[in-house]
């Protein structure tokens, strides 16, 4: 731009120098022209080598029209050195010519928001303005070299392709120029100004000639002067030029409307002014005829466009402009339509809704683009899963259903495909985002007559809120006990901490490998004894869950239990470690070994009334006592629905299964938890514990939270013991059960019990309790070696 810009001046300035219209001045001026031509051709060329697509055609094509024309200023200086007698017309007037046709043809293919319609019709606008034109232009000037050389057609077919295509040209840059948009519109500018400033110089050039007056003048070389600086300013703005072909309803422009209609005007005005005699002389008929079929060609078409658009309008009422799916209108009418041929022919209606999970994550991390593009991608999806017949509408936001006829089986049958056409990632914006739907399905079938669609709707929609409570994934079919439930309360899953380091594209990438790998059973566990304090034994474990990631690794739970939180997937967590753990007390028990275990749960699913059948159901498959299992509180965040949470858990204590706070000491209501809720435990947390016994305050504090659970009956577990004086102390005032590294660090299940059969082999183990610390067991160095490592 700025070489342009500084052409430009250069250009201004010399048109004022050449004023005295001397020779020498002039082959000065064709030396310049012909070396930014080349520097024109060169520019083009370079935009051309680093394009792609469209964008390379057209400015290739713009390097031969700029090529053509520095050959045609080379001839014609040429013929000035040698004095040529007939320069005009000559091979350098053809070599000039090529140029509008490139130009031409390079914004074509620049133009967007253009169908193959519309661009015809582009194309008959040219044509209309370059008749008129020509019909103006031969009247004013050109039969006047008409009639001084009646012999000489070729001068005047030349005379006129100037201004012809000159015209045409203008047309089609101002159609496109109107229509384009941002970064596009500054370079397709300046193609078109380019254009209209060689246009001036030619349509001097070609009224000198017709005139008979002298062309070797200053005033010729401004025009092409400028157009050539302008040329290479829209080929250094063009290295940043990119296409994006978009064909959608947008506002006709007045521009399109008016422009071909005011040329054709001018030509008849024109046309009256002449005397039928004057007219038959020249080729004005044939022209006027060529301009009639042009014109009628073009408003045949834009009948035809206007018809089309009216049948697009038409359609697009019904659909989802950004998916392409139907909208709610067209589903509604439908699922009606549906409803009434179930009542005269006795077919079942299914109803399937879904909303994608996390899909706000998308919008928030990676921005509201890369989510609508994930939205047509899944309307994609969808729409290949289901049948022929299926209707697949968008209802707004990320909801979608599809209405679906027949069979109660084919209902569940394209729910089913619907589902499983989620199982592989979807690539958008460079990025794998691997999203899941939670899906509703109901079924209106011939026991239900009376059912209307509003409330066929509603059920589905029901079924799909249970399946986003639930999270546990696949289809769910409403029932009737969905409606007593019918609280789509997703505050039941507060949101934790995100870590403040990860990206938006990694958090969606690492919460859809997150579902994967629940899903496919995954995470495992991995088992923290637990001791008395004071006989060193084991009085039972704990189960922490672990992410043996692929590429990162084995990651802790701080790594992503803030995504299991905040995005409600605690639940299948829990459903996970409770039937993993418990099938490793079973596997321990084959081989004699009793072992009670502690799981965590997420503070706000024990209000899940569910629970307890959930886990006495567990329980009970296994042949397992309740007294084995203590299921740990973590205490890091609020209680919601306080009374549910007390009729859960009396109903585990009820039951037999022992209740624990975790974490104690870390959370809001630590103390109204120990006053309101009927618990069997109290565990300190790792940071209530770490500071004693050298910090005074800090052993007062537990002390007093130790006398105070002796107290109310609770037994006292301490975590994160990491030292032999942290472990005495607790021991010396009343703590009953530590567990830390200092003892043992979290073991799998294979070894823990390989340890526990070897402590149960050992007298000494069996008589004094077994600390698992080197000195106070018989270990092999294997063992030893194994538990320095993890720790």
């Amino acid at each position: 731009m700025v070489v342009g810009g500084v052409a430009c001046v250069i250009a201004l300035a010399l048109t004022d120098w050449l004023s005295g219209s001397g020779v020498s001045l002039v082959s000065l001026a064709d030396n310049l022209m012909t070396s930014m031509a080349a520097v024109a051709t060169v520019a083009a060329a370079v935009t051309a080598r680093t394009g792609s697509g469209r964008v390379r055609i057209a400015w290739a094509v713009m390097a031969i029209g700029l090529g053509s024309f520095t050959v045609g200023a080379l001839l014609w200086f040429v013929y000035r050195l040698t004095e040529f007698e007939h320069p005009y017309p000559s091979v350098a007037d053809a070599a000039y010519l090529v140029l509008p046709i490139a130009v031409g043809i390079a914004l074509i293919v620049l133009s967007t928001g253009f169908s193959r319609t519309s661009r015809t019709r582009l194309v008959l606008d040219a044509l209309v303005v370059a008749w008129s034109f020509t019909i103006v232009g031969w009247i004013a000037v050109l039969s006047e070299i008409w009639k001084s050389a009646p012999g000489d057609r070729l001068r005047v077919a030349v005379s006129a392709g100037y201004p012809v295509l000159d015209a045409a040209v203008l047309t089609i840059g101002v159609l496109v120029v109107a229509r384009a948009h941002g970064v596009q519109r500054r370079t397709l500018a300046l193609l078109t100004a380019a254009m209209a400033a060689i246009a001036m110089s030619d349509g001097v050039f070609v009224y000198l000639t017709a005139t008979r007056q002298p062309t070797d003048t200053a005033l010729l070389y401004p025009g092409w002067l400028i157009g050539l600086a302008l040329f290479i300013g829209a080929a250094v703005t063009g290295r940043g030029f990119t296409h994006r072909e978009v064909i959608a309803a947008q506002p006709v422009s007045w521009t399109s409307l008016w422009l071909p209609f005011v040329p054709v005007l001018l030509a008849s005005a024109a046309v009256f002014t002449q005397s039928p005699a004057d007219l038959a002389v020249g080729p004005i008929p044939l022209i006027g005829f060529l301009l009639l079929l042009a014109f009628s060609a073009r408003q045949l078409l834009v009948m035809s466009e206007n018809r089309s658009l009216l049948a697009t309008v038409a359609d697009q009422a019904l659909r989802d402009p950004l998916t392409g799916v139907g909208n709610r209108i067209v589903f509604r009418d439908r699922l009606s339509h549906a409803m009434q041929m179930r009542q005269r022919d006795g077919l079942s209606v299914g109803v399937l809704v879904m909303d994608l999970d996390d899909f706000k994550v998308v919008n928030d991390t990676l921005g509201h683009p890369v989510g609508d593009e994930l939205l047509s991608l899944v309307a994609e999806r969808i729409v290949g899963s289901v049948r022929a017949g299926d209707t697949v509408a968008r209802l707004g936001g990320d909801e979608f259903a599809v209405l679906i006829e027949g069979r109660v089986d084919h209902s569940q049958l394209v729910a089913h495909r619907v589902v499983e056409a989620f199982d592989e990632p979807f690539i958008v914006d460079g990025q794998d985002l691997l999203i899941r739907p939670s899906i509703g399905l109901a079924v209106a079938e011939q026991g239900d007559p009376d059912l209307l669609a509003e409330d066929l709707l509603k059920r589905a929609d029901i079924a799909m809120y249970s399946a986003k409570r639930s999270r546990a994934g696949g289809v769910h079919l409403f029932n009737a006990e969905m409606l007593l439930s019918e609280t789509p309360d997703n505050d039941l899953f507060a949101s934790g901490p995100m870590p403040a380091s990860r990206s938006g594209a990694s958090t969606v990438r690492l919460l859809g490998e997150l579902r994967q790998a629940i899903d496919q059973f995954e995470l495992t566990l991995v088992y923290q004894p637990k001791f008395d304090l004071k006989t060193a034994s084991i009085v039972g474990v704990e189960a922490l869950v672990r992410w043996p990631h692929p590429k990162r690794g084995l990651l802790s739970p701080d790594e992503f239990l803030p995504l299991v939180r905040r995005y409600g997937l605690m639940g299948s967590i829990t459903d996970l470690v409770i039937n993993q753990a418990l099938d490793d007390v079973v596997r321990w028990r084959k081989d004699r070994l009793e072992v009670p275990i502690a799981v965590n749960m997420f503070a706000p699913s024990m209000a899940d009334l569910r629970l307890p059948g959930k886990f006495a159901k567990a329980l009970a498959e296994r042949n397992l006592s309740p007294s084995q299992l203590t299921v740990e509180i973590t205490e890091d965040l609020f209680l919601d629905h306080m009374e549910r949470t007390k009729t859960v858990l009396n109903q585990l204590q009820e039951f037999g299964i022992r209740i624990a706070i975790d974490d104690f000491g870390s959370g809001y209501s630590a103390l109204s938890y120990m006053r309101d809720l009927t618990v069997d435990e109290v565990k300190l947390d790792r940071h209530f514990i770490a500071p004693i016994p050298a910090d005074q305050r800090a052993s007062a504090v537990v002390r007093a939270v130790l006398n105070l659970a002796n107290e109310l009956g609770l037994t006292t577990v301490a975590e994160g013991i990491e030292t032999a004086a942290t472990a005495d102390w607790l021991r010396e005032h009343g703590c009953h059960i530590g567990q830390g590294y200092y003892f043992s660090p979290p073991l799998t299940a294979d070894k823990l019990r390989d340890i526990l059969k070897r402590c149960d082999r050992d007298s000494t183990c069996r008589a004094t309790g077994c600390s698992l610390r080197y000195g106070s067991c018989h270990w092999s160095e294997s063992d030893v070696t194994h538990i320095e490592l993890m720790r």
